[in-house]
């Protein structure tokens, strides 16, 4: 058995070694509580907005100085965690030259961080004006209203889309369907299931 003595002289000599262990610890434990408040109170390790703006309002310009986009809305909140805009009452105005103007409007809607597109929630409605013919392949495109709970839009592709069940009046009557893919700029509409309703054929106004 190790003596008493050389016990105690062992733990004696290990003492300062114990100690700075002990000391780096509850450093590191202290450091970890600063930066947790820190993130706590900036918000940016959180979903919460860290500013916003009432009577929001943007305009997008194309080279020639023609307005592409308008984005609207009683109230916008930023979120720094990731980029994101929250909006109320959003109106969102594609009038990209050469296509049909579309007008959006919801509820509420959000902008994601890479500002590439809007999702907006909440008796939606949209309105796409009607477009003359550009071919002798192509006729005159009606004015249609889209109404739908959810309508994701991909402004810069002139792309909007909803999984949801959407309602479409135009001129030659209403369709019905669930999932739906409107591009703009082809002038293409594309439903994807449970499709019904009744359309009249060439009662397109002339």
């Amino acid at each position: 058995m190790v003596p008493r003595r050389a016990r105690i002289d062992r733990l004696v000599a290990w003492s300062p070694v114990i100690l700075l262990g002990c000391l780096a610890a509850l450093t590191y434990w202290l450091d970890a509580q600063v930066q947790t408040s820190a993130r706590r109170a900036d918000g940016s390790s959180r979903h919460d907005p860290d500013l916003y703006i009432e009577r929001f309002s943007a305009v997008s310009f194309d080279a020639d100085g023609r307005v592409r986009q308008m984005l609207a809305a009683t109230r916008a909140e930023h979120f720094p965690d990731d980029g994101s805009v929250n909006l109320v009452l959003p109106s969102l105005e594609l009038t990209d030259p050469g296509k049909p103007r579309l007008t959006v409007t919801a509820e509420a809607g959000t902008v994601s961080g890479d500002r590439e597109t809007v999702t907006l929630r909440g008796n939606v409605r949209a309105i796409r004006d009607a477009a003359a013919a550009t071919s002798r392949d192509r006729g005159p495109t009606g004015p249609a209203t889209f109404n739908t709970e959810l309508l994701q839009v991909i402004p810069k592709r002139g792309l909007a889309q909803t999984d949801r069940l959407v309602t479409i009046e135009e001129p030659r009557g209403i369709i019905q369907g669930v999932g739906m893919v409107l591009d703009n700029n082809a002038r293409t509409l594309k439903l994807k299931s449970a499709v019904r309703g009744t359309l009249q054929p060439n009662s397109l106004p002339k």
